[in-house]
């Protein structure tokens, strides 16, 4: 399967981040903060190692993605719109009512969605429901999903790992985005997560530790997780909350609130200067 280059991916995750703050503004509500940090991965997912096809969105042979984290779906509903399963200007309706895309992915309302979510903890879970389907039908379809590092306190995040390994699911790949912050503070001051490492590989699973920034880190991890056989496997990012604009970088504040015009102004001037630099790259 081709897909994009380096400098091509930064710029889709560049137009990713201004797609999450199009689509916050205009709904004046949402979550920015983790969308951003989030985007990278996101992007490559969808363009560069996920078997998926916006013109059939339901095809049972395709990779499945579920956002565990739900609340960060506007970066993903951006990378979607320019994968081709809806038109960009549908981010401008965001959370609106009776609109296609709303503030948690519901998989009977949007293209590409293969699992309502947003419940911290659950998304996970019907990760794992997936993947052990893929090996009663002896398909090889590979499940992704993305979680929080403030959802791993949840109780239901182990139990859906010790559910993978018991099953032996090495076709599914939960990734962490550690962007360190949640929407009452730090998670070290909230409920400490660390050796967070060592709590998934004492689970059954195998673990790779990255820059959720650097898309060869990604590249790498996703690569090697498809060499393991008989274990899932776990990518823990490192990331930046509201990464790309740098009023809401590793701002707590920045975790469930919309910008105001002025704020808007800046964000929009910020990612477009940057896309335009990187464009110049490619």
């Amino acid at each position: 399967m081709s897909g994009k280059s380096t400098a091509e991916l930064k710029v889709l995750a560049a137009k990713a981040r201004l797609g999450a703050v199009i689509g916050t503004y205009h709904a004046k509500s949402g979550h920015p903060g983790g969308s951003l940090s989030a985007a990278d991965m996101f992007t490559y997912l969808y363009f560069n190692e996920m078997n998926v096809n916006p013109s059939n969105p339901a095809d049972p042979d395709r990779d499945r993605f579920v956002l565990s984290k739900g609340h960060c779906c506007p970066s993903m509903y951006a990378v979607m719109a320019m994968k081709g399963y809806f038109d960009w200007d549908e981010l401008t309706r965001l959370r609106h009512i009776g609109a296609m895309l709303q503030g948690h992915p519901d998989m009977k309302r949007t293209p590409g969605v293969d699992m309502s979510s947003g419940s911290l903890g659950q998304g996970i879970s019907a990760a794992c429901g997936m993947a052990l389907a893929a090996k009663f039908d002896n398909k090889d379809y590979r499940v992704y999903t993305v979680l929080g590092d403030g959802e791993c306190e949840e109780g239901q995040v182990w139990e859906a790992a010790m559910f993978a390994a018991h099953n032996k699911l090495d076709n599914l790949v939960v990734i962490v985005d550690q962007n360190g912050l949640q929407i009452d503070g730090t998670v070290e001051e909230v409920c400490g997560i660390e050796p967070l490492d060592k709590k998934f590989e004492s689970f059954g699973f195998e673990v790779a530790k990255i820059n959720g920034h650097d898309f060869d880190e990604i590249k790498a991890a996703l690569d090697r997780a498809k060499t393991v056989k008989g274990k899932p496997f776990a990518i823990l990012m490192k990331t930046v909350k509201g990464k790309g604009v740098s009023f809401m970088e590793n701002q707590v504040g920045w975790h469930g609130k919309a910008c105001n015009d002025e704020e808007y102004a800046v964000a929009v001037k910020e990612l477009e200067e940057k896309i335009a630099r990187l464009e110049a790259e490619v």
